[in-house]
Order: C-alpha cells, then sequence, then structure tokens
C-alpha cells in the first residue's frame, strides 16, 4: 500500500479520535457544571452576597469543586465571592509550594493555614492504629476558626455522591444509625454553615476531570493507603456491587431522597403508637401480607417454561 494512504489514513483516525474524546469531555463538562448547579440550588446552597471558604486538600476532588465553582461562579445570577483554604499539618515531605502556585495561576485568593497536626497525631495514636478520627477533629476545629477569621458564610467541602452512600454504611454497620452525609448542615459548634456541591457528582467523573484538567494532585501522607479502614472497606464493598449490578449506588442514593418513615421502625418520626384503622384506602398504606412486589414471585404467564427433549 502506498505509504502516503497509510500515513493519510493513520491521520484521519486520529482526527476522529481527537473529535470523539473532545466530544466526551463536553458531554462531561456539561454534566459536572449541571449537577453542581442542581445541588446548589435544590438545597441553597449558596446565596447572594456569600462569602464560601473552599476547603482544598490538594486531592482531586477539592480540585474539581474549586474548578466548578470559579467556572459557575461566572455565570450565577447572584453575587458571591470564594476564598481557597488549605491546612498545610506539616506532613513530612508535603510539597508546600504546588498550590499556592496552582492558586496563584488561576488568580484565586486563598490562605495557607500552617498548624502541625501531623506531630500530634502521632503522638497521640498508636503506630498501626487508624488516624483519620483525630486528625478529621483536629482539623475541623482549625478550619471552623479560620472560616470565623477570614468572614466567611459557607464552608464548601468536596465529598461527593459516592462519599455519601459510603457514610450511610459506615454509620450503619459500625453506628447503628441510618445516617448519612447531608449536602448541607450547621456544624457542630453552631457558627458556621458546611456545603457539599459535589453531593450529585460521581466518583468516577471527577477521576476523569482531574485527569482532564491536569491537576497538580497532592496524596495524603499522613493515613497513606490504610488497608484497615472502615471507610475503605465498605467502599470496596458498595464498589463491588456496583460492578456486578451497575446502577445499585444510584439506587441508593436516591433512595436516601425517598425516605418512607411510617415504613421504618424510628418512632421520634412517625407516631406508631397512636395510628389506628381509618376504614379509608391509602395508597400509601403497607401491603401486610405481601412482598414487595419488586421482589414478589412472578405471575403464571411471565413464568418461562423449560422442556427436556430426549436424544
Amino acid at each position: 500500500m502506498n505509504t502516503d494512504v497509510i500515513e493519510h489514513d493513520q491521520a484521519a483516525a486520529e482526527d476522529q479520535a481527537a473529535k470523539k474524546a473532545a466530544h466526551e469531555i463536553n458531554k462531561l463538562s456539561k454534566r459536572l457544571h449541571r449537577q453542581v448547579g442542581q445541588a446548589i440550588t435544590d438545597f441553597n446552597m449558596i446565596e447572594d452576597g456569600d462569602k464560601v471558604m473552599v476547603c482544598l486538600s490538594g486531592g482531586k476532588d477539592s480540585y474539581a469543586m474549586l474548578d466548578i465553582l470559579l467556572n459557575l461562579q461566572q455565570r450565577a445570577p447572584i453575587k458571591f465571592s470564594l476564598i481557597a483554604v488549605n491546612l498545610d499539618q506539616k506532613q513530612p515531605g508535603f510539597p508546600e509550594e504546588v498550590l499556592p502556585a496552582y492558586l496563584k495561576s488561576r488568580g484565586v485568593d486563598f490562605h495557607i493555614e500552617n498548624q502541625d497536626t501531623y506531630s500530634i497525631v502521632k503522638k497521640l495514636v498508636p503506630e498501626g492504629k487508624t488516624t483519620c478520627s483525630l486528625c478529621s477533629r483536629l482539623r475541623r476545629g482549625i478550619l471552623y476558626r479560620v472560616a470565623g477569621d477570614l468572614g466567611c458564610t459557607k464552608i464548601a467541602l468536596g465529598h461527593h455522591r459516592d462519599d455519601i452512600v459510603t457514610t450511610l454504611f459506615l454509620n450503619m454497620f459500625f453506628g447503628s444509625r441510618m445516617k448519612g452525609m447531608p449536602p448541607k448542615l450547621v456544624s457542630d459548634d453552631g457558627k458556621n454553615v458546611v456545603i457539599r456541591p459535589l453531593a450529585y457528582v460521581k466518583e468516577p467523573d471527577l477521576v476523569r476531570w482531574a485527569e482532564h484538567r491536569e491537576f497538580p494532585i497532592i496524596p495524603c501522607n499522613l493515613c497513606g493507603s490504610q488497608e484497615n479502614l472502615q471507610r475503605v472497606q465498605v467502599k470496596a464493598m458498595i464498589n463491588e456491587w456496583e460492578k456486578r449490578y451497575p446502577g445499585r449506588i444510584d439506587n441508593i442514593f436516591t433512595a436516601m431522597t425517598n425516605i418512607v418513615p411510617s415504613h421504618m421502625m424510628d418512632k421520634k418520626l412517625f407516631p406508631f403508637e397512636t395510628i389506628k384503622a381509618t376504614g379509608v384506602a391509602d395508597a400509601g398504606g403497607d401491603i401486610a401480607f405481601d412482598d414487595d412486589e419488586s421482589c414478589a414471585t412472578p405471575a403464571p404467564a411471565s413464568v418461562i417454561q423449560l422442556t427436556r427433549h430426549e436424544a
């Protein structure tokens, strides 16, 4: 075959692949911005005049959150300001120049808070034990104070849909509570409103966005990859479910927005002790003696009949 023809075909294939990749990234960008905008709207996360403290750890999630919020800020019908805040915990080898350089390149107001929580955690937590609980408490207290010092009205955290589902199972398995990670809440000090703009976003989409945007990712070396973390184990379990039954995480997440208190067991949420039969049909009432319809035995007409033919 003529060399020129081969080169032409290769160039055409590469051009087609580039167009396809650009199309996919454009779809991803639109989806991410739509989902973050929808979450902000649904839960009234950001209001006119807000000063939002965007907590930036150096991981893919917080980079993506800042990136998307910066874009939405330009087109939002309200005015709000953003300030990126990083807590430098003095981990050995932490590249302290990376975040300031990135934030300056984006023209973002930022504050780096220097606090040696690393030494405290290593001193108090025995070797081999998980460090996340103490580290989280120390970090939370510092960030609450910084938010007040900076005059911020909202604190934005980079937790996504998969984090929210994982937290639900962590609380069920280890805390005996049906409790998740809300998209908006008042902090335990009563002084701050915490928001999670990535609440509707899937983690795989954030991985792809981080690769596309080439964020300078900084790994957390304080806890490393502790395989004995309960969160790591639960996340692995949920991801395995998703592989075997695609869409399961979406179903669980949707279920968290569609709770039926009368069909749970929390007496604080539903007055079980006072309910009585009214004699009036109620479509939302229980079908006491039947399984859930999605799990019921198929009707005879839908049963597949198998017939064996003798050889």
